[in-house]
Parts: C-alpha cells; structure tokens; sequence
C-alpha cells in the first residue's frame, strides 16, 4: 500500500538552509530580507549536528515527526563564487509562512490531503469485489484476477522510491497535481480495457501515480504545524490511507452486485476529478524553500535587483543524484539495520494480514453464512471502526503522554517513547486475530467475527503509528529512506498475501489460517518491548541513527 511516510509520522520533515555570515538586517517595503555582506573572513559556517547522510543537508527541526520524505534540498558544501559576492537573501514573514497560518485554513488542507490519500488506498482494494466481472469479461481464473490487487500495491511501494525526492525540485503541489492528474489518465484504459493485460499493466502503473502523491503528503502536514502541534493532523492523516482500503469493499461491493465492474472505476474517475479541483482551490505550496525560491524570483522581478535570492537557488544537488540516493538508501539501510529491518518486517506483516482480508472475509461470510457480495463488503465495518478509534487515542491518551515527554525531557523526548502506542498494538492485535480465528465457525453468530475485528483495526494502527514515528526519530538524518525502506517492504508483503490466501484457507480452514496469522503476529508482539530497553544502544552503534 502506500507510502506513508507515514504517522507517519508516524513525522519529521527536515528544513535547511543556507547561512552566510555575518548577517544584518535590512527592512524592505515588499518583504523581509537578510544581507549577507562578503567579508573577507566569513565563510559559511558548518553545522554541528544532523547533517542529511542522503542530501548533506542541515536537519534544524528536531522535534518534527514525519513519515514521509525528508524532503530538503541540499546546502553546498563550500560557498561558490556567487555565494561570495554580495547578496540579498529572502526569508518568509507574517501570513507568508505556512507556519502562521489559521487553525482552519490548516485543517482544511488537512482535510483534502487525508480524502486524497484515502482515494488511491481506497482504489487498491475496490479491485477485490471485481474478480467475478474480471473473470466473465477477459475469461481468466481467479489467480490472474487477484493481480488487479497485487500489482496495483506493488506500485504504490515502488513509486516512492522514485517519485518521492521530486517535491525537493518542485514543490509539493506542483507534485499533488501532476500525480492526480496522471491518476485519471491511467486510470482511462484500466476502466475500458478490453483485455486483461492492459487492465492489469496500468493497474500497476496508476499504482506507481498515485504514489507520488502518498510520498509527498505527510511533509505538507509537517510543513504547517509547529513540531509539538504536528501530533493530531498527523495521526489523522496516518489512518486516511488505512482507511481506504477498508472502505474499498464495501462500495465496491454494492456496485459490483448491481451493475458492471467498471462502473467501480468510472467512480474512481469522477473522484479523481473533485479531488484534483479540491487541491487546486484548497492546497497551495507549503515547502518553504520553494516558496522562498519564489519570492526571492517576484523580488527580482519587481526591483530589477538580482542580488535577491533564496538558498535552494544556491544548491547543486541533481535530480538524478538525489533519485539514485533514494533508491540505494533504503536497501542498505535493510541491510545493516536490524532495529529497522525487524520493525519493517512487523508493520509488512500487519499490511499483508489486512490484504489478505480482502480475500478471507468473503470465504468465512460468503461461504460460511452466505452473505451477498455487498453484504460482504459491509463486513468490513469492523476494521473500519477500529482504526477510527485506534486514531481517536491520540487526541485523549497519546498526545498527552507525548505532550508530558515533551516537558520532562526539555524538549524532543528520545525516540523510545513512541512505542508505548506500539506496546498496546502488540498485545491487541494477537489477541484480536485469534478471537477471529476461533468465531469463524458457520455455528457462531456472523456479528462475532465482525466485532473480533474491532481491535485488529485498532490494534494495527497504533502499530503503524508506533513504528513511523519511532523510525523517523532515531534515523532522522536519512528519515526519508527509513521510511522508503518500510514502505517498500510492506507494500511487497501486501501484494504477496492475497495470492495465496485462497490455497491457505482452502488448505488450512478458516480457524487455522487465522490461527496461524495470529502466531505469527504473537511472535512480533515482543519488538517493542525489546527496543524499548535496548534501542539507546542499538542506535549509539547505528552508522545511519540520531545522535543525541
């Protein structure tokens, strides 16, 4: 599924800039300036601490969790000729910064990147109530069918590690439009198709669009919150994307049982389109450094005085270095890291188990009590509630508590804080699963499983909260890669699960998969509690991990 970068957080986004000293100010009747004068004895200074491993770039807002890219340019690493010269350098002041903003305008750009997340999540799972049009239309098995899932999942894990750094050159609405735009054109020939290999080709394809836009969302949230406001937006934009694909079946089930399968994607369509205009009309640019690119290129416009500039002009990073960074990045730190790779492995497995859902709700309630396919779909409701409530405690238990780690440590606590929440998932989500395994009996009442879902929903997102956060914290220099790797593998493990759901259930029997499901998941439950009591020194011995 998605790249979320994140909860995440499940979430930090890094700001640099380039300094030069010394520095006066300078009042302007346009804006706010510094003039940075050329001494002879004043090159830029280095900074002390967090340096970007990926970008070289100077991480100043520690206290910023994020689950998306660290999408910062890089400073240079000696000043270049032009940097020497005299020069006026822009800076942001009053409502031109994001930051200063009101409440309402925040949480309404809030509000349509959660519906825009929500949308390409959503469209992963619609594809599970189309197998049977599938099948009648191109004439082939339900194995082919269950790809439409699979490979449009496989896209949204390998499109971040691509698409992601694009935000750092272009802005972050620039990449929101781009991406949707070129989601309703991909999402043209999945809809008309006339066989299954175009169908299934650009599923993977929309799959990889749509991704752009899940790498790229977290950072705006953090873009227009302080570090210890950013909580609540966050989580709230953390269950958008796992929400989506809950609600997937249940409309897709109605519309599948009363008319053609593609009606489920000419839905999609007419989404697609609102939600492109919602993001026109509603999301401007919130990355500071093109906005300050920006005001510093209106400035020089205007006074025809080219001394004006921002620093993300100065930068010398390519697009391509920056790209071959994300993709390399992310591995080696799977490689290398087991703290990261045991955590990736965890939240992979949880996304694999909700995928995997998508084809074991209709074995246990279709086969086992009969149910339609629009019944079934309702079936989903309990997950649905579960991760809204799960969302829910961090307003009324998790912030607070991260609120008062705030205060007794002075500021940013450590990293192991976060994974209270994942301490609470990890007893919940065994203990949900095998309440499942042992109702799926066609004797016990319907209503039993549905309620036993109840806290894997729950459960699960406070995982996923727990281990955005907790990455993001103790890998901070190379944040956006952390959270790549974790999006790559869990999107691999998505895709993987529903191809053999089928075979496991029909083997298995719907108590023993879902027994085995939730062994598998007990033995996970420990993570936390390990990294806990030993992840201070794990990360003091980590190449890629914060230094306090």
């Amino acid at each position: 599924m998605e790249h979320i970068s994140a909860i995440s957080t499940p979430s930090a986004s890094a700001s640099a800039s380039t300094q030069a000293l010394p520095q006066t100010s300078t009042a302007s009747s346009r804006s706010s300036v510094t003039l940075a004068v050329n001494a002879d004895a004043a090159p830029l200074p280095r900074a002390s601490k967090d340096v970007d491993l990926e970008k070289g770039c100077i991480d100043k807002d520690l206290g910023r969790p994020s689950q998306t890219k660290v999408d910062v340019p890089a400073v240079l690493d000696a000043p270049s000729k032009e940097m020497e010269k005299d020069g006026i350098e822009v800076t942001l002041e009053g409502m031109e910064d994001p930051l200063n903003w009101t409440l309402f305008r925040k949480w309404l750009i809030v509000f349509v990147i959660c519906t825009g997340g929500f949308c390409v999540t959503f469209t992963s799972s619609v594809g599970g109530s189309t197998y049977g049009g599938l099948e009648d239309s191109f004439g082939i098995s339900m194995e082919v069918a269950i790809l439409t899932i699979s490979l449009y999942i496989e896209g949204l894990g390998v499109g971040p590690l691509l698409l992601g750094p694009m935000s750092e050159f272009f802005g972050r609405n620039n990449v929101y439009l781009i991406s949707f735009i070129w989601f309703f054109l991909l999402n043209l020939p999945v809809a008309f198709a006339n066989n299954a290999p175009v169908h299934l080709i650009f599923r993977f394809i929309t799959g990889f669009s749509g991704a752009a836009f899940m790498s790229v969302a977290g950072g705006t949230i953090s873009d227009l919150f302080e570090p210890r406001e950013v909580g609540h937006p966050m989580a709230v934009y953390t269950a958008s994307p796992f929400l989506g694909p809950v609600v997937g079946p249940l409309v897709a089930g109605f519309i599948n049982q009363n008319t053609n399968w593609r009606w489920t994607y000419y839905v999609i369509l007419i989404w697609i389109v609102v939600q492109t205009v919602m993001m026109i009309v509603l999301v401007p640019e919130t990355y500071k450094p093109v906005l300050l690119k920006r005001k510093a290129q209106k400035l020089r416009k205007e006074t025809g005085d080219d001394r004006y500039f921002a620093p993300m002009e100065k930068s010398k990073m390519s697009i391509l270095r920056t790209v071959a960074a994300s993709c390399y990045t992310p591995f080696n730190i799977i490689l290398h890291e087991p703290m990261a790779f045991l955590l990736n492995l965890w939240t992979s497995l949880l996304l694999g188990i909700l995928y995997l859902f998508f084809n074991a709700f209709p074995i246990v309630f279709r086969g086992g009590h009969g149910f339609s396919l629009q019944e079934s779909g309702l079936t989903f409701i309990g997950l649905g509630i579960g991760i809204v409530f799960g969302t829910s405690t961090q307003f009324y238990i998790w912030g607070p508590i991260n609120q008062r780690a705030w205060k007794s440590h002075g500021g940013p606590p450590p990293p192991e804080v976060h994974l209270y929440i994942g301490m609470a998932g990890a007893i919940t989500v065994p203990i949900s699963l095998f309440w499942f395994a042992f109702t799926t009996y066609p004797s016990v009442h319907w209503i039993v499983p549905i309620v036993a879902s109840v806290p894997f929903g729950c459960g699960a997102i406070w995982v996923f909260t727990s281990v955005f956060t907790f990455l993001v914290t103790s890998y901070r220099p190379v944040a956006a890669s952390a959270l790549a790797s974790n999006s790559f593998m869990r999107s691999a493990f998505a895709a993987i699960f529903p191809l053999f759901s089928t075979y496991m259930y029909g083997r298995l029997g719907t108590v023993g998969a879902s027994a085995l499901l939730a062994g598998l998941t007990t033995l996970m439950a420990p993570l936390p509690f390990i990294f806990f009591k030993y992840g201070p020194a794990l990360r003091a011995r980590s190449k890629f991990s914060h230094k306090e």
